[in-house]
C-alpha cells in the first residue's frame, strides 16, 4: 500500500462527531470528485466516482451520520486494467440531494446549482474544525503524497483555478504556504517542504501518518548528517595528504640536488622531521620539534621550503 493510501485509509476511518464538520467534508468530496445531474423533470441525484475504496466508504458513511441517507454504491473494473476499480456512490432520490446540496451550500436560493468558491464568504467553512475537514475531504478525493522516502511532495488536484485558489486560501489560514501549478488541464495546489506537510497531516488530523512521516524525516536527517561529515572528513584527510605529499615531494627534490644543509637550521630540522614522519599531521610535527612549534608555524616553515624548492627548479629550468 502507498504512503497515499495509508493517509486516506486511516483518514475514511475518522469522523467528526459535529455535524457541521461532516457537512464540509461532504461539500469537498462533492466538489472535488462529485457530479450533480438534473433530469427533464428538474430533479437531482449525485453521484460520486472514485478509484479509491477509503473514499467511497467515507463519502458513504458521512451521509448516514449527517442525513440518514442510505446511497447505493456499484462497482467497476476496467477491462484492460484489471486491478484498476472505479466506485461510485449515487443518491438517486430527488429530495436526499436537494437535502445534501442546500446544506453543502451547493445550491442557491432559487434551486439553482451554485457553489460559493469563496474561502472567507462560504458559510460552510467559518470555523476552524470546518476547513479542517474540507481539506481532510479535498485531499481524500483528489489529493496524494509521494513516498516520503524518496521525496516531499503534497499536492491535491483541482479542476479549476478558482477552486485551487479557495483550496490554497482554506490552507493558508493554518499559517501554511501552498504554491498553484497548471497541469495539462488541471491545477494542482501543492507543498514541497517537509515540515509544512507535517503540518497539513497535522491539520487534517492523520495522525498515525504523520508520526510516520516524522520518523522518517529524522531518520533522513540523520542520514544526512552523518553523510554531510563523512563528507567533510574525507575532503580533510585527501587535503591533509595533498598537502603531505606535495611537501615531501619538495624536500626529496632539495635533499637531492642541494642537500637539506642548504636550507636554514629551523627549515632543515623541521624538514629532516617531515621525511621520517611521512604520514604525521603538522600539530605531531611541531611536538617532534625541539622547542616544540604550533601548528602555524610547521605551516609556515613548510611554506617556505615549499618556496625555496620552487625556486630552485626555476633556476634549473624544470
Amino acid at each position: 500500500m502507498s504512503f497515499s493510501s495509508q493517509i486516506k485509509d486511516e483518514l475514511s476511518r475518522q469522523i467528526s462527531p459535529a455535524r457541521h464538520c461532516q457537512i464540509a467534508e461532504i461539500a469537498a468530496i462533492l466538489g472535488f470528485c462529485g457530479h450533480i445531474h438534473m433530469d427533464e423533470e428538474n430533479c437531482f441525484s449525485i453521484r460520486i466516482h472514485t478509484e479509491n475504496v477509503s473514499v467511497a466508504r467515507k463519502y458513504f458513511t458521512l451521509l448516514k451520520k449527517a442525513f440518514n441517507i442510505g446511497a447505493d454504491i456499484s462497482i467497476r473494473r476496467n477491462a484492460f486494467l484489471k486491478k484498476n476499480r472505479t466506485y461510485t456512490v449515487l443518491i438517486r432520490e430527488h429530495e436526499p440531494s436537494v437535502r445534501v446540496l442546500e446544506a453543502a451550500k451547493l445550491l442557491d436560493g432559487q434551486g439553482e446549482i451554485c457553489e460559493n468558491l469563496s474561502a472567507a464568504r462560504n458559510t460552510v467553512l467559518q470555523n476552524p474544525c470546518c476547513r479542517r475537514a474540507f481539506i481532510r475531504g479535498a485531499f481524500l478525493a483528489a489529493g496524494s503524497l509521494s513516498d516520503p522516502e524518496k521525496f516531499y511532495h503534497f499536492e491535491i488536484v483541482c479542476s479549476s483555478m478558482e477552486r485551487a485558489s479557495q483550496l490554497k486560501e482554506i490552507i493558508a489560514t493554518f499559517s501554511i504556504d501552498a504554491k498553484i501549478v497548471v497541469r495539462k488541464k488541471y491545477f494542482v495546489v501543492y507543498i514541497k517542504e517537509g515540515s509544512q506537510i507535517v503540518e497539513m497531516l497535522a491539520v487534517m488530523e492523520a495522525r498515525l501518518a504523520l508520526m510516520d512521516l516524522e520518523n522518517i524525516r529524522i531518520l533522513k536527517e540523520m542520514r544526512n548528517s552523518v553523510n554531510r561529515q563523512v563528507n567533510c572528513e574525507t575532503a580533510n584527510i585527501n587535503k591533509t595528504v595533498s598537502a603531505a605529499v606535495r611537501q615531501l615531494n619538495d624536500i626529496t627534490y632539495i635533499r637531492d640536488t642541494v642537500g637539506l644543509s642548504y636550507l636554514p637550521e629551523a627549515l632543515a630540522g623541521i624538514a629532516q622531521i617531515r621525511l621520517n614522519k611521512p604520514e604525521a599531521t603538522l600539530k605531531e610535527l611541531g611536538e617532534s620539534l625541539s622547542p616544540p612549534v604550533g601548528k602555524s608555524g610547521v605551516n609556515h616553515r613548510l611554506r617556505r621550503i615549499s618556496a625555496i624548492a620552487e625556486s630552485l627548479r626555476t633556476e634549473k629550468g624544470e
